[in-house]
């Protein structure tokens, strides 16, 4: 009897190309995770992005509900990483490093953009990759995040393992950037941070 590597199957429909309206549901805390890339091994502080779309899906088991595309970020405060790059494109201006250090990302959770998605295809299976990322139009009523439950909050969630703290040597602590957290009125229209 011959026996065959059935293929993967998935209700999973990635978001069509183009730019789309969407809305920031999630920040995942990914912990430290193995990278490779170049044939070079790292280990890295990742994070993921989520995000729901304007566009409804008209395929597959999930008609009707928003397209849901994430993206894995390095937690880098440099100005050339992706993270940086993408949250001051978002915001529509620069980050002083003071700013950017201090900066809550989850404060982008309930925020809305527009999102610029290219396909590539891999193996067989078609991936939605985020190009860029910018401001939402003017004038634009919020999206609002459907059905969705935070990672953290869902039952089966673990904890990352959490980063070594960083040995100062002499015992001292890292001086803390002040945190300005003001309540904000988030129309939808502006940018929040």
């Amino acid at each position: 009897m011959a026996f065959y590597p059935k293929k993967k199957s998935s209700d999973f429909v990635p978001a069509p190309e183009g730019l789309h309206f969407a809305v920031c549901c999630d920040v995942v805390d990914l912990g430290l995770v193995k990278t490779s890339w170049q044939g070079n091994e790292a280990i890295k502080d990742m994070l993921r992005l989520v995000w729901q779309t304007e566009e409804r899906m008209t395929s597959g088991a999930k008609v009707g509900k928003p397209y849901m595309i994430n993206k894995r970020y390095t937690n880098s405060t440099h100005p050339k990483a992706t993270l940086r790059i993408h949250i001051e494109s978002w915001r529509g201006k620069k980050f002083t490093d003071e700013e950017f250090c201090a900066f809550d990302i989850e404060k982008l959770i309930g925020v809305c953009c527009q999102i610029q998605i290219a396909h590539n295809v891999s193996g067989g299976d078609t991936y939605a990759n985020i190009m860029a990322i910018v401001p939402p139009p003017k004038g634009r009523p919020p999206l609002r995040i459907e059905d969705y439950t935070r990672v953290k909050d869902r039952p089966d969630y673990k904890p990352p393992v959490a980063p070594p703290e960083p040995d100062h040597g002499d015992g001292s602590f890292p001086e803390s950037v002040g945190n300005t957290d003001p309540a904000d009125d988030y129309s939808g229209s502006e940018i929040p941070f």
